[in-house]
């Protein structure tokens, strides 16, 4: 089949939240305000960090680095979301929706390297504490961070360019609020083995590198948590992962649900109930879990603020 017959189409459907339109009216505030949030809660801890010296550590170093991917992440999908919800128009061209599939497939797999490395950076800061600042040098930590950006950039490049290999003919209509992948395979009216075997092995890559770092370091974490004798040390080396803890579970457990099962276990209502999740819930939340327990950025962000307030004074 040549180049010019392989899509017939120049424009697909959204049609994910349109299964509501009793909710129409307050899904567009409802995702707005979550928008604001997520965007003004990530750009909070990163410049708390930046502004204060006393976290320019490693473990701070990433999470600047996860907060910027959690801003991108979310702004792929949402502001293109709320156009539609708003104008009622439901339309994305199709080069808009290959370009969503880059940058979503970019820092979806982003956050999933960075989370590796935070969980590979508190398994070095418990368990090997007096090499710490030499394992975790500088260079390290942007190696990390680089190698993270040229990986994911590779996939989701690959990605890209096997969709639009694929024919889009009579069916257009994508029952999501995004260019999701998965969704967009089964409206294709070409043979998917190809991009069905390469989500599996270079999504599974993706999701299953970093995740089992996170299950290697943490199983050396707690192992080395369970011999510290007092229980204060034992709440005070724990209390220094627990939020990237629950991160990790809200991120992996959803992402995994809709990604991984089978798709005859499938239900569209609950993959896209789950991609909310991951894909708005999830960043949204991150500023508040890494800052509520954790005194060192919330001291960071109260001399933020007050920095603030009294410049406008």
């Amino acid at each position: 089949m040549n180049r010019g017959n392989l899509t017939s189409i120049s424009e697909f459907l959204l049609m994910g939240l349109s299964k509501w339109p009793e909710h129409q009216q307050l899904l567009f505030p409802l995702f707005l305000g979550m928008y604001l949030i997520t965007v003004s809660g990530n750009l909070f801890i990163i410049l708390a960090i930046c502004s204060n010296v006393h976290l320019h550590s490693p473990m701070y170093f990433f999470l600047i680095n996860l907060s910027f991917t959690d801003i991108c992440f979310i702004s792929t999908t949402v502001p293109k979301m709320l156009v539609n919800i708003y104008t009622q128009d439901h339309t994305i061209s199709y080069m808009q929706c290959l370009t969503q599939i880059y940058f979503f497939t970019l820092f979806v797999g982003l956050d999933d390297f960075l989370l590796g490395v935070m969980a590979y950076d508190r398994y070095i800061a418990i368990c090997h504490p007096l090499h710490y600042s030499m394992v975790m040098s500088p260079r390290v930590c942007i190696l990390l961070v680089s190698g993270s950006w040229i990986i994911t950039n590779g996939c989701s490049l690959l990605h890209t360019l096997l969709v639009d290999q694929l024919s889009f003919c009579a069916e257009n209509t994508i029952p999501h609020f995004f260019c999701d992948l998965s969704a967009l395979l089964k409206v294709s009216c070409s043979d998917t083995y190809i991009n069905d075997m390469e989500i599996v092995i270079v999504g599974g890559f993706l999701v299953g590198a970093p995740f089992v770092l996170i299950i290697v370091s943490y199983i050396h974490i707690i192992l080395d948590i369970m011999r510290i004798p007092s229980t204060g040390g034992k709440y005070k080396a724990f209390s220094t992962c627990g939020s990237h803890l629950c991160s990790v579970s809200i991120f992996y457990g959803t992402i995994m649900g809709v990604y991984f099962l089978p798709s005859s276990t499938h239900l569209d209502n609950l993959d896209m109930l789950a991609a909310i999740f991951y894909t708005i819930v999830t960043p949204m939340l991150n500023p508040f879990i890494y800052s509520l327990k954790n005194q060192d950025m919330q001291n960071a962000l109260r001399l933020l603020l007050s920095k603030r307030t009294f410049s406008f004074r």
